[in-house]
């Protein structure tokens, strides 16, 4: 009887629980941020944000079981948390304010998220052959991009919770970061074993501890929180269905299946079980049905989180049951919203000084991935080169693109995105656009200079476990 991979394994009920909550602890901020700006944008009030939040957070939850656990040939069985995709914000932001009557924006906002859900469904097997695009010189650059992209969100935490208020980036906040950090560092550097792999939770912990008598620390939230409640389906109203809308959520569903492609890849890599065409098919599947299932219960387009491959790459726990158990947080949190209060108290600079490794983790492993490209070779020096520039002009310089289309901004406002694509093309440009197959700079990139055409890159291909 072949031996089980790590990534299908089930640890002790403690381990999985403590790891499966420290996957929850890392991405939650990502995953309430969306519905927050949506719900204030609509004018919604306190206790309609909080139902907003908790939707979110349940139907999280159901994504990410279909993309750990998986049914027929719906999700990759990665540890792979799903949730809210930071890329729709603008344009969901874009149709409210578009929205003549305010209380209908968020009924037009899931009929064109369902509507692009299914549409990204039928299109996933398609869009999955992109993974022969993909040889370590691009699947390196754009791990590595992943991770460096994710870095202003951790520094935008560490700062403080509210960039308007006079303190935003004081001393106290950016000092609780340090300490958060370093707590984080210190565990990891001097236990071993369980603890050494919680070290990101323990910290979280730790780190909450000495935030309260600064009196960052907010425990209002519990005291205000129901005990039950259950995301009621089409709370806001039942969908409407406008053509603009549906474009625009569709153009997103777009980006996130590239990002959730660079994602499964880069999480492939990092659990030692590579993520073959097949394997993506069936993870965008589950993104995609999961973006289309969320609006019944008032959530919003789903996606892979990043953060949650740092996370994995640093702990080394690579089992897929570890996320399913914490997406089973996600949805308790959904129908307990006094239990997603929780997770709230932990202050913002706290999560920003956990991020910092999270997400440095994430970059490591773009740079180990680069360690096999071949860089050199020339051509894959230019490329890896190009493609890190481009993808970190939405960083380096945030107003660069202010002159083209707000539509253009969807794309192009990702770092990931554009430095994936940037990849991918100059790949071809370099290494296969009038190459003769025994030409030597292709023989690294994309095994045996196969046609682009063809099957899989050789070693890939060999790697790839069945499903």
């Amino acid at each position: 009887m072949p031996e089980k991979h790590p990534v299908d394994e089930k640890l002790p009920p403690l381990k999985m629980m403590t790891s499966g909550l420290q996957h929850v602890a890392a991405m939650y901020a990502g995953v309430v941020a969306p519905p927050l700006i949506v719900g204030a944008a609509v004018g919604l009030s306190a206790k309609e944000l909080t139902f907003l939040t908790g939707a979110s957070l349940f139907t999280a939850g159901l994504a990410t079981f279909l993309q750990t656990l998986g049914i027929w040939k719906i999700g990759a069985r990665l540890p792979f948390v799903n949730g809210v995709t930071f890329a729709g914000v603008a344009p969901m932001v874009a149709i409210v304010n578009q929205t003549p009557d305010k209380k209908d924006a968020l009924p037009v906002i899931f009929g064109a998220v369902i509507v692009a859900g299914l549409l990204g469904f039928l299109a996933a097997p398609f869009f999955s052959k992109l993974v022969r695009f993909f040889p370590p010189v691009v699947t390196g650059t754009v791990i590595t991009l992943i991770g460096v992209s994710l870095m202003p969100v951790a520094f935008g935490w560490a700062q403080g919770p509210n960039p308007a208020a006079d303190d935003y980036g004081s001393f106290k906040y950016l000092g609780l970061a340090a300490i958060s950090l370093v707590i984080v560092l210190l565990i990891r550097r001097f236990t071993s074993g369980f603890v050494k792999q919680i070290a990101v939770l323990l910290g979280l912990v730790a780190g909450t501890v000495v935030a309260i008598p600064f009196g960052v620390a907010d425990f209002s939230a519990l005291g205000e929180a129901d005990l039950v409640g259950f995301p009621t389906p089409f709370h806001f109203g039942a969908p409407q269905f406008a053509l603009a809308a549906i474009v625009s959520m569709s153009v997103v569903m777009i980006v996130s299946m590239t990002e959730s492609t660079a994602d499964m890849l880069a999480l492939g890599e990092i659990v030692e079980k590579p993520a073959d065409e097949k394997t993506i098919a069936a993870g965008l599947r589950a993104d995609t049905l999961g973006s289309a299932i969320s609006p019944l219960f008032n959530g919003f387009m789903a996606s892979a989180f990043a953060q949650n491959v740092g996370l994995v790459a640093m702990t080394k726990i690579r089992s897929r049951f570890v996320v399913a158990v914490g997406g089973g947080f996600l949805v308790l949190m959904g129908l307990c919203p006094i239990a997603a209060s929780l997770i709230a108290v932990v202050p913002r600079p706290v999560l920003g000084g956990a991020g910092i490794v999270l997400f440095g983790s994430v970059a490591a492993s773009g740079i180990q991935t680069l360690a096999k490209a071949g860089l050199d070779k020339d051509n894959n020096v230019l490329i890896v080169a190009v493609s890190i520039a481009v993808g970190l002009i939405p960083i380096a310089a945030p107003t660069f693109y202010h002159a083209f289309p707000e539509t253009a901004m969807i794309i192009l406002d990702s770092g990931i995105s554009t430095g994936c694509v940037a990849a991918v093309v100059l790949n071809l440009v370099f290494n296969h656009v009038g190459k003769s197959k025994d030409a030597a700079d292709v023989t690294h990139p994309m095994e045996g200079g196969e046609d682009i055409a063809g099957s899989l890159p050789q070693n890939r291909a060999e790697q790839a476990p069945a499903h």
